[in-house]
């Protein structure tokens, strides 16, 4: 079972023989709530970040170089994909947007030398809105 609200999203990519333009967002994109930040997350070859909730932030991710394989698992107990697990992977070639909703907890990793992708988020962040774990279910992050 797929974890309710996790939508992936195929976005534009424009060729270009001097360099490709990847489409992100648009206010227009119907998957746009309100801008909060924007950050962008550097992972380096078979380094693993996370695990990472955001308690109310939509998370509307675009990887704008390499490749990225997130974990999400399903926080939201009242969710009937509790518990429930995806495994997503995103790069250029299928240049598609990952969109988190809250309650999700999820990791990330790249088998790329370097890989970055960008997260906006609708709210500012703040610590008290997100939480971090080393541990979820039976997955460790060191």
């Amino acid at each position: 079972m797929k974890i309710i609200g996790v939508k992936k999203i195929k976005v534009k990519l424009f060729k270009n023989n001097k360099g490709d333009l990847l489409k992100y967002i648009s206010k227009k994109s119907p998957y746009f709530k309100s801008f909060g930040e924007v950050y962008f997350n550097e992972i380096n070859f078979k380094k693993k970040k996370g695990w990472i909730l955001h308690k109310k932030n939509q998370c509307i991710i675009c990887v704008c170089y390499g490749e990225v394989k997130f974990k999400l698992i399903d926080g939201r107990k009242k969710s009937k994909s509790f518990n429930k697990e995806n495994n997503i992977t995103l790069n250029k070639i299928n240049h598609t947007i990952l969109i988190i909703p809250p309650g999700i907890w999820f990791s990330f990793t790249t088998n790329k030398k370097k890989s970055i992708f960008a997260n906006l988020i609708d709210r500012i962040h703040t610590d008290k809105e997100s939480s971090k774990a080393n541990k979820v279910k039976n997955y460790e992050i060191k």
